[in-house]
């Protein structure tokens, strides 16, 4: 890729960004506008999980097929078709009759959504090639998604309560042709020298995991732990898994190179990013749900009573970049597991619902935890994996993200949805009913913490250079850049 100015890679830098923007902003944006929705279009606790997850579910899926798609035939062409893509499906969704051409419009979104972010890291990754210029970009890049994550709630409340829930899906129209138009005159098209060949039944076995595990969790309180139909998902999700495991490792080239794993680092920032985001869907799902059914707030209402959490992770996410950039990942990581962790302990032991001071502060908590934790995660998954295979290890990651969105929301819901069952009526019993929902976050929390703490060390960048090693297909001095502190 031939070299750009400083300028020139600032400006690239910057339409990812507005790419990334979007594509995390559809995770949380969707949140404050629930009730609204289910008031329309009569849907049920299950049913506004399958709003949320079918997009989270279908970009989990196609992330990493999109991430080697970009590295054989163009990483521009890959991010021109998904913004294209994106941005008629969020028009789809504004325009939404039913509930299930709702659920098919924001899989029509995914599709789009999953060729933005791993390709847009891969652009970055080969934009910036100077590796402490390039460690600062990804640190911005962080930044973006954790605020555009935490920041969802409040814009979607504004946006519901002033146009309605439909207009939470126009806001994506202006920034995706803008950014598309960009793209089009700035960002220079790359390619891995070395692409991997497609792998279909790779990406089959992983649809097949990914779905059916997920079908099964949001299914399982109607229709029972014995149904048929959830052990027959059950079986297909251990199948599936089985299968990869066994597929992937004789392939010269598997859509997942079990070998990056031999990287406790690597390895560490899956188990960040599947804790971190589920608790993450599941906070917002909970608080969300609460504010406006229990405590019967308004959309925009309850989207500034969050702010607290929007506001600390604002400034928490790009201090974390510049400190993963100078220090290395440890420090972030352990404040984060101790923050996420002691903020769902508070609703989960606390009753913090009860005052509005221990909400205050379980908010700040929690949003200076996830502030702390996604850019380490971003650095960690690329340090030290070879440059010409960037999409696919930034997809990894981007996966695991979205794994943990989509686990997050339908274990919470699921637990939430079982416990409302029994209660004498679902306003009632809602806070009881999602005590052990907080639990269950308080846990992700401890996981960010001891799997934080065992992958930042000595001991784990000697795994990750010795896995540097076996997977060098390229000189060394191609590998993305691993930083002396992680």
């Amino acid at each position: 890729m031939p070299e750009t100015g400083p300028r020139r890679r600032l400006l690239v830098l910057a339409i990812c960004c507005m790419s990334l923007l979007i594509v995390s902003l559809d995770n949380t944006v969707l949140n404050v506008a629930l009730p609204s929705m289910r008031n329309e279009l009569g849907a049920s606790v299950a049913g506004m999980q399958w709003t949320l997850d079918a997009y989270t579910l279908v970009l989990a899926s196609l992330l990493m097929l999109a991430g080697s798609t970009a590295d054989r035939i163009g990483r521009r062409r890959v991010f021109k078709a998904g913004l294209v893509l994106f941005t008629l499906g969020s028009l789809l969704c504004s325009l939404a009759p039913t509930l299930e051409s709702l659920v098919v419009f924001r899989m029509v979104q995914a599709v789009g959504g999953a060729m933005l972010n791993p390709v847009a890291m891969s652009i970055i990754t080969n934009t910036f090639t100077e590796p402490r210029e390039r460690a600062r970009a990804i640190g911005v890049w962080g930044g973006v998604v954790g605020i555009s994550m935490a920041a969802g709630p409040v814009i979607g409340g504004l946006l519901v309560d002033s146009v309605g829930w439909r207009s939470i899906f126009w806001i994506n129209l202006p920034v995706g042709l803008a950014a598309l138009l960009l793209t089009i005159r700035y960002v220079p098209e790359s390619r891995a020298p070395k692409p991997r060949r497609a792998d279909p039944v790779g990406q089959l076995l992983v649809i097949a995991l990914l779905g059916s595990l997920t079908y099964a969790i949001i299914e399982v309180p109607s229709a029972g732990w014995t149904s048929p139909l959830i052990l027959g998902c059950a079986g297909t999700a251990v199948l599936a898994l089985a299968g990869l495991l066994l597929y992937e490792p004789r392939r010269a080239e598997p859509l997942i190179d079990l070998r990056f794993f031999h990287s406790a680092p690597f390895s560490g920032a899956t188990v960040l990013a599947v804790c971190a985001f589920a608790a993450l869907s599941g906070f917002l799902f909970l608080n969300t749900l609460y504010l406006q059914d229990v405590r019967g707030l308004s959309a925009l209402r309850a989207g500034l009573f969050m702010l607290p959490m929007a506001a600390m992770t604002f400034v928490c996410a790009p201090l974390s970049g510049r400190l993963v950039g100078s220090r290395g990942p440890r420090l972030s990581l352990l404040v984060a597991g101790v923050t996420m962790a002691g903020s769902g302990l508070l609703f989960a032991a606390f009753e913090a619902e009860s005052s509005d001071t221990l909400m205050f502060t379980g908010y700040v908590l929690f949003g200076l935890g996830f502030g702390m934790v996604n850019a380490p995660i971003t650095n960690t998954a690329v340090s030290g994996m070879p440059r010409a295979q960037a999409g696919v290890a930034a997809a990894v990651a981007s996966t695991s993200r979205q794994i943990g969105g989509t686990l997050g929301v339908a274990v919470i819901g699921a637990v939430l949805a079982a416990g409302v069952q029994s209660a004498p009526s679902y306003t009632a019993g809602f806070v009881e009913a999602s005590r052990p929902a907080w639990w269950i976050i308080t846990g992700c929390g401890l996981a960010v913490l001891v799997a934080g703490a065992l992958t930042s060390g000595p001991w784990a960048q000697e795994t990750a250079r010795r896995t540097a090693a076996r997977l060098a297909e390229v000189p060394a001095d191609d590998r993305a850049p691993s930083s002396s502190h992680a």
